[in-house]
């Protein structure tokens, strides 16, 4: 109810800018200039934590994006999704393109081959299957409280950027939490791996889908110490393992991607999301590294590019 009521009072009434307070408008130009006009950069906290994914971030964690951040998460705002959505898909592509792969202009029967490069992959094989972002799952009390899940709704708006502009993409939620866990806010580095250590699990009807070496990128607002996108990528890397490596024949499904895909999406891309038909995976198929990308990251965690 919440979502919904804030969906509609963000049409009807009158907003400040969350970014910088400006007057009548959610997000004025200059912000929108500052959120979309960083370079998107490999991010690397210190320590670093075991088993982290290779990140990538839009912008530092400071000013005018995180008061963006919070007001989306904590106070509502939906209205900035969309923008912040078009940032993510941005650090996406920029992990891709660390890769090697070619990350634009995909087509039907043209994809990401399993040697990482496009189109190129052993005995030429071609990728159909569209780039799936996972979000790193919220606590379920997070999610009642604010009344909207704010990574899965920026991962959704990241999807539809990223067809948008080429790149076949679909949102995969899942990853659940399978023990409570404590409020990290105020945990250092050490408490939040503790705390996180274990938590996360793919849910039974995800195992499917990232078992058959398909690309997998983790998405999440923001990265600190980065324990929860490490125990995210442990929690895909253990299922993709066990699915490709087991005894039993993998299957993959494409999955429904909630009502506000529905909503977003084309009428063609409305219609794929509702079939659930399994069909089965490729026998040689294997478990890939998942890369990860968010918006963003402590400035001193981020990369100096050089040219």
């Amino acid at each position: 109810m919440r979502g919904w009521w804030q969906d509609l009072t963000d049409l009807v009434l009158p907003a400040d800018c969350a970014g910088c307070g400006a007057p009548r408008t959610a997000l004025c130009p200059r912000c929108r200039a500052t959120l979309d006009g960083g370079v998107p950069r490999r991010a690397r906290p210190v320590p670093e934590p075991a088993g982290l994914p290779v990140v990538h971030a839009v912008a530092p964690y400071a000013g005018e994006v995180r008061a963006l951040l919070l007001a989306h998460k904590e106070r509502g705002v939906l209205a900035l999704a969309g923008a912040l959505g078009v940032a993510l898909a941005r650090a996406v592509r920029a992990g891709l393109g660390a890769d090697g792969e070619d990350v634009g202009g995909l087509g039907p029967g043209v994809g990401l081959g399993a040697a990482g490069g496009a189109g190129g992959g052993p005995a030429g094989h071609f990728w159909r299957e569209p780039l799936l972002l996972v979000p790193v799952p919220s606590a379920r009390w997070a999610v009642r409280a604010r009344g909207h899940d704010p990574v899965r709704r920026m991962a959704l708006a990241a999807a539809r950027e990223l067809r948008r502009t080429g790149t076949p993409a679909r949102v995969a939620a899942v990853l659940r939490q399978r023990r409570a866990v404590a409020d990290q806010a105020g945990l250092d580095a050490p408490g939040r791996r503790a705390n996180l250590a274990g938590a996360l699990e793919v849910t039974a009807g995800g195992g499917p889908l990232l078992g058959d070496g398909r690309r997998v990128v983790l998405v999440d607002d923001l990265m600190t110490t980065g324990a929860s996108l490490a125990e995210a990528a442990r929690a895909l890397r253990e299922t993709a393992v066990s699915g490709a490596n087991g005894g039993t024949a993998v299957y993959r499904a494409i999955t429904r991607e909630g009502r506000e895909e529905r909503r977003i999406g084309s009428e063609q891309e409305r219609t794929e999301s509702v079939h659930s038909a399994p069909e089965k995976a490729m026998p040689n198929a294997r478990a890939r590294m998942p890369r990860a990308a968010v918006i963003a990251a402590p400035a001193d965690s981020l990369e100096i590019n050089r040219n």
